[in-house]
């Protein structure tokens, strides 16, 4: 066995091998660690981005609930204003009916009044005229006198009083 060739080939091809598969398992093994180091490296920025992206979507919706809460207090708040103005204009549209209304009551009765003086006068006047009328046409020259001096004395003593 010592002395057969093919049994120091064989040794010289298990030598050869352990030889260049060491080298070679190292290049291999230092090849395949730095790939699993940067696989690693590349899963860990890839969690990093995950967990930046999670706290960016999370402050995202923050924002938004935020941004919605805001919207509500704004309508809310322009709801309350439009109720005011709006009790304001129907308590100021009321008063100004009711200052119409008093107005327009006391146009009529001013304008009932001036039209009964505007009778009265008309009834005194055709009542004088009437009267005077009366008088010219039943009456001769001394009662008309006689009335004439009676209306001067009474006069005079109405004029001393």
């Amino acid at each position: 066995m010592f002395s057969d060739p093919q049994f120091w080939v064989a040794v010289a091809f298990i030598a050869f091998i352990g030889a260049v598969f060491n080298p070679i398992r190292k290049v291999v093994t230092n090849n395949l660690d730095s790939q699993i180091k940067q696989i690693k490296e590349r899963i860990e920025e890839a969690e990093n981005l995950k967990n930046e992206t999670q706290i960016t979507l999370s402050k995202i919706k923050q924002r938004q609930k935020d941004v919605k809460n805001e919207i509500e207090n704004i309508y809310e708040e322009a709801k309350n204003k439009i109720n005011h103005l709006e009790a304001n204009a129907e308590t100021k549209l009321k008063e100004q009916i009711e200052k119409r209304e008093i107005l327009a009551k006391e146009k009529i009765e001013q304008l009932t009044r001036d039209a009964n003086n505007t009778i009265q006068e008309y009834i005194t006047f055709t009542a004088i005229e009437a009267t005077i009328n009366l008088l010219q046409e039943k009456m001769n020259e001394n009662e008309k006198q006689k009335i004439l001096d009676i209306s001067i004395s009474e006069l005079g003593s109405v004029l001393k009083n």
